[in-house]
């Protein structure tokens, strides 16, 4: 036993004596510092440190292993040794630092070096290109860069900058940058504007950036569909007609087109608008044929409604409307008078109380500042009522494009301007209340009569009932009055009508049942 023992000493014994023949116990673990990043072509410097471990003493900076980068002898006790290298492209890797003394060796932790490309040339590209494009598709935004690496990127709108932050005044455009990208699945009008992004590198010491130029973002609307009207104005002795077409909603340049009874006539190019006017000629009274108005972009093509070119002069015999209007108090507030007119395409109006002419407030006229005209003149508001503003109003039409034209007028109306007594809301509320009151004690007065009337039935048909059971007992059984005293029984001589024994009638009321009558 004790024999097995000491072989199995034995490779314990081997290896004491191969360590204390080497030099001793090994050393400690060594201390590498270096950068984590370091720009192309940039210096930089690693530290290797040792302490504890005696003199003299070999530094080694090794890369990736066991690759010899550079090499330091230790002769003064310093216990650490300095590295400086020149960073190339393949200067990035891991290294570590060992270190021998006396026949030791002691190894440092792995630090990793990342080579960091400067930026430059930072610029914004579009797809579409150029960055011009409808409501409705997609855009896309990308920061691309001539050169750099460890790149990180920042997006400005009209230079603000765009975060995913739910408080940004930008969140509601739903700008969402992905690394260099910036997506916008279906724009609007309000994605047109500027874009600009920043690549740059991060680092403890000499951050890095490049910005690049803006770029302008255009979002155009889609066409409404173009509305056609007409004027008419007199030039000399001949007339001549002004035929607009107008889309309310686009983005110029749009190209017009008129087509008079389907027969283009004219076109015009808008470039900073939505309108666009054609000259025709004109005859009133007489039917110039229809015509409709075209509007065209690179998208769309869209056509108007046909309009007939018929110009009726003013005629017929007008007509005033008088409409009061009231207050929540039903105090009179304000008056309107519309001038009705069976003809007339273009027609002007004037207006008159008890024969003088009112005009317009803009025109000067400062004894009526409370009239108003609307609707091309054909509309008088009265808008403050007041006792001066009561008599005849008359109004008359001319045709707007001849001067020299006949005026037509209407008949004088009354206005009276006075303190009308109308019902309120408070009266009508009491009248409704007693309405609902007197209608409530109707239904309960013909309830009572209905359950009065149920009663009575009841009650006769009782009585009826009564009867009938009387009848039907009188005729199986006799009624016996009450027995006379002894002092009213006189003694008489029977009549010859009650000799028969059936026939006597007792004068006294039965008390019991049938059994105790003796006539039965």
């Amino acid at each position: 036993m004790k024999k097995k023992q000491e072989l199995c000493l034995l490779p314990v014994l081997v290896v004491a004596c191969l360590v204390s023949i080497m030099g001793g116990s090994p050393l400690p673990s060594p201390i590498l510092i270096g950068p984590e990043k370091a720009y192309l072509n940039s210096k930089v410097v690693f530290q290797c440190r040792s302490p504890g471990s005696p003199p003299p003493n070999t530094y080694e900076l090794l890369k990736d292993g066991n690759h010899l980068v550079a090499t330091s002898n230790d002769l003064q006790d310093d216990q650490s040794a300095t590295f400086f290298l020149k960073i190339s492209v393949t200067s990035e890797g891991s290294y570590h630092c060992r270190v021998t003394a006396g026949g030791n060796m002691g190894l440092s932790g792995t630090v990793r070096l990342q080579v960091v490309i400067p930026v430059s040339g930072t610029m914004v590209t579009s797809d579409p290109d150029p960055p011009i494009l409808y409501e409705g598709l997609r855009l896309t935004l990308t920061c691309d860069v001539t050169k750099g690496s460890h790149l990180s990127y920042t997006w400005f709108y009209n230079r603000q900058e765009v975060t995913s932050s739910p408080t940004s005044p930008l969140t509601p455009l739903l700008l969402w940058p992905v690394g260099n990208t910036l997506v916008v699945e279906r724009v609007t009008t309000k994605h047109a504007g500027n874009y600009s992004c920043i690549a740059g590198t991060r680092m403890q010491t000499n951050s890095r950036f490049s910005s690049s130029r803006e770029i302008t973002v255009r979002v155009k609307a889609y066409l409404s569909v173009p509305q056609i009207s007409f004027t008419i104005s007199k030039e000399g002795s001949s007339y001549r007609g002004n035929v607009t077409c107008r889309s309310s909603r686009g983005t110029p340049p749009v190209t017009f087109y008129l087509f008079l009874d389907d027969k283009e006539v004219g076109s015009d190019v808008a470039t900073e608008s939505l309108v666009a006017w054609f000259p025709v000629a004109m005859v009133p009274g007489r039917d110039m044929g229809a015509v409709r108005c075209t509007v065209e972009s690179d998208a769309q093509r869209l056509t108007s409604r046909p309009l007939t070119l018929v110009v009726v002069p003013v005629g017929g015999s007008p007509k005033v409307d008088v409409e009061y209007l009231y207050r929540v108090d039903s105090k009179m507030v304000a008056a309107r008078l519309q001038c009705l007119l069976s003809l007339g395409t273009f027609p002007f109006f004037s207006w008159s109380l008890n024969g003088s002419p009112l005009l317009h407030p803009s025109e000067g006229d400062s004894s009526h500042p409370s009239h108003a005209l609307a609707d091309g003149g054909r509309t008088l508001f009265l808008t403050e009522i007041t006792l001066e503003d009561s008599g005849y109003y008359r109004c008359r039409a001319r045709d707007s494009y001849d001067v020299t034209s006949a005026w037509v007028e209407s008949q004088p109306v009354l206005v009276q301007v006075t303190e009308v007594a109308t019902t309120t809301i408070e009266v009508m509320a009491i009248v409704f209340c007693c309405f609902l009151m007197l209608t409530l004690a109707g239904g309960v007065a013909c309830v009572m009569r209905m359950l009065n009337r149920q009663r009575d039935i009841v009650a006769s048909s009782e009585q009826r009932a009564r009867a009938a059971n009387e009848r039907r007992f009188s005729e199986h059984f006799c009624i016996i009055p009450d027995p006379l005293p002894l002092s009213d029984i006189t003694t008489r001589p029977l009549r010859s009508q009650y000799n028969r024994r059936d026939e006597i009638k007792p004068n006294f009321r039965p008390t019991g049942s049938s059994q105790n009558n003796p006539s039965m």
